[in-house]
């Protein structure tokens, strides 16, 4: 299959050994993968923040960019929760009807990374290995909007020598939510300081999520407590294998 990136900002800015690892992964599944430069911002920020006029050239952008994809994956529920539910409403608003046709259809074929693997490609088994005791959060988006369910703890089961366990309160907001990180400043911390609480309280290795932005969150909080436990994406996880083991960051 000839799968497109979508590498969202956060990726591209701060976090792009996720996107090497998603590439990577699907590469070894036997994929095609692309990427085009031309892609931008989902929009996503402008619409949660009240500017949904201001976000419509990059729905049309998106839509443009990944107009002939057989599919579209972003290793981020978040983005992918934007273009499956904000897209179209963006478009219907301000948009003309041939961008309201492009929406639905883009929102069809873009898929979170588990999502892909499980749900499209079929697989749950990636050939992955990583011998650590790893916990699982599982972002809001993925949770609410996406519905991934356990997509991403049927893969991290069948690594080989992954010790996984369970995350208390898994379900439970890590308090990152983008600007409400800024705006409620105190809210978000507390949230932070219990998800930090049932993450050590696993005595994992690793907290793996499908969302840089949480794990940013969650990361930042473990390593200024110097909790021990460090946070790694599920694409990164999935990408690792005897031969070639993923070290995050020292992979060049």
């Amino acid at each position: 299959m000839r799968i497109a990136l979508f590498i969202t900002c956060l990726g591209d800015a701060m976090f792009p050994d996720v996107g090497r690892a998603t590439t990577r992964l699907l590469r070894r599944l036997g994929h095609e993968v692309v990427f085009d430069p031309a892609q931008v911002c989902c929009g996503q920020m402008h619409v949660n923040t009240g500017y949904q006029r201001e976000a419509l050239p990059m729905v049309q952008r998106f839509a443009d960019v990944f107009a002939d994809a057989d599919a579209v994956v972003a290793p981020s529920g978040s983005c992918v929760g934007s273009v499956r539910h904000q897209h179209a409403l963006v478009a219907d608003r301000f948009g003309s009807r041939a961008l309201q046709q492009q929406t639905r259809r883009a929102a069809e074929h873009t898929y979170e990374l588990s999502e892909l693997l499980v749900d499209v490609l079929g697989v749950t088994d990636v050939g992955a290995h990583f011998p650590h005791r790893v916990t699982y959060h599982p972002t809001c988006h993925s949770l609410r909007m996406l519905r991934v369910g356990d997509k991403p703890l049927q893969l991290l089961g069948a690594v080989d020598g992954l010790d996984l366990v369970e995350l208390p309160g898994a379900d439970q907001c890590c308090g990152f939510g983008g600007t409400f990180a800024l705006k409620n400043v105190d809210t978000s911390t507390a949230m932070l300081s219990d998800k930090m609480t049932a993450v050590t309280s696993t005595g994992a290795e690793y907290c793996t999520a499908g969302d840089s932005s949480c794990l940013m969150h969650i990361g930042g909080g473990l390593s200024r407590t110097r909790a021990g436990t460090r946070t790694i994406h599920l694409a990164e996880i999935l990408a690792s294998t005897v031969e070639q083991p993923w070290t995050p960051g020292g992979h060049r």
